[in-house]
């Protein structure tokens, strides 16, 4: 098995619909690390990227993202812009989780700066 949503809509171009994908295979009854393989190692090896279907390992390539939270525990932690997490009473809500740090071919992106210089982007063109 492998994740990789297909959506068409602007939703999978923020990893919405992998991350929902990833919440479906979990609701199915498979553990969340054995997710994280489906959406990583198992990708990689059927692509046939098989130095880097090992895991993370002292000179390998890697692609990282740095999150703030537990993706076993939620799983929504992974969304750029984080999530409404909810405290054990079910009721007190705090903003949490989000990408904060990507590393991309050995470079440190700040996920968050990268997002704010978007918004900006994006109001630059509105109407004039």
């Amino acid at each position: 098995m492998i994740a990789g949503s297909d959506t068409a809509f602007i939703y999978a171009l923020f990893g919405f619909a992998l991350i929902r994908e990833l919440e479906l295979f979990q609701e199915a009854g498979i553990h969340p690390i054995d997710v994280i393989k489906i959406a990583t190692t198992n990708a990689q090896k059927t692509l046939g990227n098989k130095e880097l279907a090992n895991g993370i390992r002292q000179g390998a390539p890697a692609d990282l993202a740095i999150v703030d939270g537990n993706p076993l525990d939620n799983f929504k932690v992974m969304y750029g812009t984080g999530v409404n997490l909810y405290a054990e009473d079910g009721v007190t809500v705090t903003h949490g989780g989000g990408v904060h740090w990507a590393l991309k071919d050995g470079i440190l992106f700040d996920c968050r700066a990268l997002l704010k210089d978007v918004e900006e982007y994006v109001k630059s063109q509105g109407p004039k």
